[in-house]
C-alpha cells in the first residue's frame, strides 16, 4: 500500500525513510498564515451573518412567543397534530438527511481537500492522515449546524403546542440533532472510502426515497387523523433513523414507554461510526480524492458564473461509474413521430428523471387538499407551494429541450424551423405530466381527498408549458446582474426573473386563480389553465426564435 493511500513505508526501506509530514504541515501554515488569517475573517463574518439571522428572526420570534404563552396565550391548538406528525415525520427527515448526505460523497465527499493538496502535497511522501482527518472535522462541524437548528425548532415547537418547556423539549431532541447529521457523515466517508459502498448508495437510492417520501405522506396523514400507532411504534423502533423520534417525545405528552432508552444505542452507533469515519478518513484512494476535487471545483466555477445548469452537468458527468440504462423502443414510421421518440428514448434511458418527478409531484397533490380546506393568505401561501412543487416536477422531464437549447447549431438535423422543433420537445413532457398527474389525483382520491384534485392533470399542461420557457432561455446572462436601473441595485432581480421567468410568471399567477376566495368553478378553471398554457407556449416560441438567431451565422 502507497503513502497515498494512507500506508506505511515498506519495511526494505524503513531505514532510509524519514517522516517529514509534520515539518512540511507546519512548514505549510507559516507560509498560508497570512491567507489563513484573510479565511479565517470571511468564515467568521459569515457565521455571525448567520447568527444574526438566526436569533433576529427566529430568536426574537421564539421569545416573543413564549412571553405571550406565559401571559395566558394558547397555543396548543395544532399541538395532537403535531404529536401524531413527528414519529414518521422525523423518520423521513433523518432517513431522507442521510440519503442526501450519501449521494453527495458520490461526487464530494465529506473528506473534500483543495485541488492542490490533492494534486501536490498527498502525491508527496508523506502520512495523509494528518493531511485528510481535518477535513473530516469540518464536515462534521458543519453538519451539526442543520441539526442543532431542528433541535432548537423543535424545542419552541412543542414548548409552546405541548407545553412541554423549551429546554426539556430541546435536550432531548439534540440527540438526534447531533447524532443523525454526524451518522450521515460518517455513512458519506464511507461512500467516499469504499466502491462497493457507492454502488449500493446508487442502487439503494430509488428505494430510499420512496420510503421517505412514504414517510413523509404518513406524517401527512397523521396530521389529518389519520395514523397508525402500531406501524409508527415499529418505524421509531426499526433504527437509527427512528430512535431520534422516541428520544424527542420523551418529554412529550405522546411519549413512547422506554422510548428514552432508544438514546442510548444511538450514542454507541454514533461513537462506534465516528471511530470507523476517523479511521477510514486516512485511507481514502488518492484515485478518488483527485476526482472529487476536480468535480467541486467544477461546480463552484460554475456557481461564481450563475451557471446552475452547468454545475448540474458537471455533477452528472461525476458520477461515471453510475449503472448506464440502456433501453431500446421501435424507431418510429412516421416522420412528426421522431422528435418524441428521441424525447421518450432519452427519459427511459434517464430513469431518475422520471423518478425526481414523481418525487416533486407527491408533495404538490398532498398540499392540494390543504390548500382547498384553507382560506385568506394561507390558502394563498398553500396554493403557491402545490404549483411549485408541479413545477420541479414537469421541469425535470424538460431535459431533452434544454439540451437542444445549450446550442442551437445541434438542431441541424432538424428539418423544422427552430421554433417549431422546441414546441415538438413539449410533447412528451406534456403527456408524461399530465400522466402522473392523473395517477396521483387517483391515489388521492382513494386516500380521502377531494375531487379537486382531478384538475391536477390539466395543471400539468400550463406548468410544462412554463418549463419550456426557461428551457428555450439558453446560456446565462450574467451581464444582467450588473443592470443599471435608477431604483438601485436591481441587476439580481433582474437576473432572477429571466433565468426563471417561466415559474415567476406561472407560480404567483396559478396561486392567485386558485387561491382567491374558494376557487374558480370547473369550467373557469378549465379555461385559465388552458389560456396560460397557450400564452407560455407562444413565449417558448418567441424565445427560441430569439435563441436560434443569436446564434445564427453571420455572413
Amino acid at each position: 500500500m502507497s503513502l497515498a493511500d494512507g500506508g506505511a513505508p515498506p519495511e526494505s526501506a524503513e531505514s532510509e525513510w524519514v517522516d517529514w509530514t509534520g515539518d512540511t504541515l507546519a512548514l505549510l501554515r507559516a507560509l498560508r498564515a497570512p491567507h489563513r488569517r484573510s479565511r479565517a475573517g470571511q468564515i467568521g463574518y459569515t457565521v455571525y451573518v448567520g447568527m444574526m439571522i438566526v436569533l433576529a428572526w427566529g430568536g426574537m420570534f421564539s421569545i416573543g412567543a413564549f412571553a405571550n404563552a406565559s401571559m395566558g396565550t394558547d397555543y396548543t391548538a395544532h399541538g395532537a397534530q403535531l404529536l401524531a406528525a413527528l414519529p414518521a415525520g422525523v423518520c423521513a427527515l433523518s432517513l431522507g438527511l442521510i440519503l442526501v448526505v450519501a449521494r453527495d460523497a458520490l461526487w464530494r465527499g465529506p473528506v473534500v481537500a483543495p485541488r492542490a493538496t490533492v494534486d501536490w502535497l498527498l502525491a508527496q511522501p508523506l502520512r495523509p492522515g494528518p493531511v485528510l482527518r481535518p477535513w473530516f472535522w469540518t464536515s462534521c462541524a458543519v453538519a451539526l449546524v442543520p441539526g442543532m437548528l431542528a433541535a432548537a425548532a423543535s424545542g419552541v415547537a412543542l414548548g409552546l403546542m405541548d407545553r412541554t418547556g423549551f429546554l426539556p423539549a430541546f435536550g432531548w431532541a439534540l440527540g438526534g440533532g447531533v447524532c443523525v447529521p454526524l451518522l450521515a457523515t460518517c455513512c458519506a466517508v464511507a461512500v467516499e472510502r469504499y466502491e462497493r459502498v457507492a454502488r449500493f448508495v446508487r442502487r439503494a437510492t430509488p428505494v430510499v426515497a420512496v420510503l421517505v417520501l412514504l414517510l413523509a405522506a404518513q406524517s401527512a396523514l397523521a396530521w389529518n387523523g389519520h395514523r397508525s400507532t402500531p406501524l409508527e411504534r415499529v418505524e421509531m423502533w426499526s433504527g437509527p433513523w427512528g430512535w431520534p423520534a422516541l428520544v424527542g417525545l420523551t418529554p412529550t405528552t405522546a411519549a413512547v414507554p422506554g422510548g428514552w432508552a432508544a438514546l442510548v444505542p444511538l450514542v454507541l452507533l454514533t461513537a462506534v461510526a465516528m471511530v470507523l469515519a476517523y479511521r477510514a478518513a486516512a485511507y481514502i484512494p488518492l484515485s478518488s480524492l483527485r476526482h472529487r476535487a476536480r468535480t467541486a471545483a467544477g461546480v463552484a466555477a460554475a456557481l461564481r458564473t450563475a451557471e446552475l445548469r452547468s454545475a448540474r452537468m458537471v455533477m452528472a458527468q461525476s458520477d461515471q461509474r453510475a449503472r448506464r440504462v440502456r433501453l431500446r423502443i421501435p424507431p418510429p414510421t412516421r416522420p412528426w413521430l421522431a422528435v418524441p421518440w428521441r424525447d421518450l428514448t432519452a427519459l427511459l434511458r434517464a430513469p431518475s428523471r422520471l423518478g425526481r418527478a414523481v418525487l416533486f409531484s407527491a408533495p404538490a397533490l398532498l398540499l392540494a387538499p390543504a390548500a382547498v380546506a384553507a382560506s385568506g393568505v394561507d390558502r394563498l401561501l398553500i396554493t403557491a407551494c402545490s404549483v411549485s412543487f408541479g413545477y420541479l416536477a414537469a421541469a425535470q422531464l424538460a431535459e431533452p429541450a434544454r439540451v437542444e437549447a445549450d446550442d442551437p447549431r445541434r438542431a441541424g438535423w432538424s428539418p423544422y424551423p427552430y421554433g417549431e422543433l422546441m414546441l415538438r420537445h413539449a410533447v412528451v413532457p406534456a403527456l408524461a405530466s399530465v400522466g402522473l398527474g392523473a395517477v396521483g389525483a387517483a391515489v388521492a382520491v382513494l386516500a380521502g381527498a377531494g375531487a379537486a384534485v382531478w384538475l391536477a392533470p390539466l395543471v400539468a399542461l400550463p406548468l410544462t408549458a412554463a418549463a419550456m420557457v426557461n428551457a428555450c432561455r439558453g446560456p446565462s446572462r450574467q451581464e444582467l446582474m450588473y443592470s443599471p436601473t435608477g431604483m438601485g441595485s436591481m441587476g439580481p432581480f433582474i437576473f432572477l426573473a429571466w433565468y426563471a421567468a417561466g415559474p415567476v410568471t406561472l407560480v404567483p399567477a396559478l396561486a392567485l386563480v386558485f387561491g382567491l376566495g374558494r376557487g374558480p368553478s370547473a369550467p373557469l378553471a378549465v379555461s385559465w389553465c388552458l389560456v396560460f398554457a397557450a400564452v407560455l407556449l407562444y413565449w417558448a416560441y418567441q424565445r427560441a426564435l430569439t435563441l436560434s438567431g443569436r446564434h445564427r451565422p453571420k455572413d
